[in-house]
């Protein structure tokens, strides 16, 4: 396992490899997102946490994960189409991934063994915040909207 953050590579939307170095010394918000779910509809309210802090430096990455319920079949072109067109998405998305089982991903295996509490993803839309210092500072289940005040309330401290 990665000892940092950091040290993870991901696959971006456009199929280019990317390390989370790139993201070093920026809170981020990392949310597994699907197409299909009950929560698709937070991707309004990441758009409008994107629009809020980026300029302040808070980096949204979303990872689409077909994981829960088969809920994200589409291509990543399709994915990035849908989130354009149906909710203005500008926040980063990343290649689809494992979210749990054999084959989760180095980033969501790092992610749940650095939170508490050390368990696997539950569902679509779950959020982990991190620190500018690559460190999980929150978790926050997918009933946690993107304008919680919990975690609007993280994000402004974590700025």
């Amino acid at each position: 396992m990665p000892k940092t953050i950091y040290n993870i590579d991901v696959v971006n939307a456009k199929g280019e490899l990317k390390t989370l170095q790139d993201y070093q010394g920026k809170p981020l918000l990392i949310v597994n997102v699907a197409s299909k779910c009950g929560f698709t509809p937070q991707y309004e309210g990441l758009e409008a946490l994107n629009e809020t802090y980026k300029d302040k430096g808070l980096q949204i990455l979303g990872f689409p994960s077909n994981d829960f319920g088969g809920q994200e079949p589409g291509t990543m072109e399709e994915i990035e189409q849908f989130c354009k067109l149906n909710y203005g998405v500008t926040f980063s998305l990343f290649d689809k991934v494992h979210a749990i089982g054999d084959d989760i991903h180095p980033l969501y295996d790092w992610l749940t063994s650095q939170s508490g509490p050390k368990e696997d993803v539950k569902w679509n839309f779950e959020k982990f915040l991190i620190s500018k210092d690559g460190e999980v500072i929150g978790r926050y289940s997918s009933k946690v909207a993107p304008n919680d005040a919990e975690l609007l309330q993280a994000i402004e401290k974590a700025l």
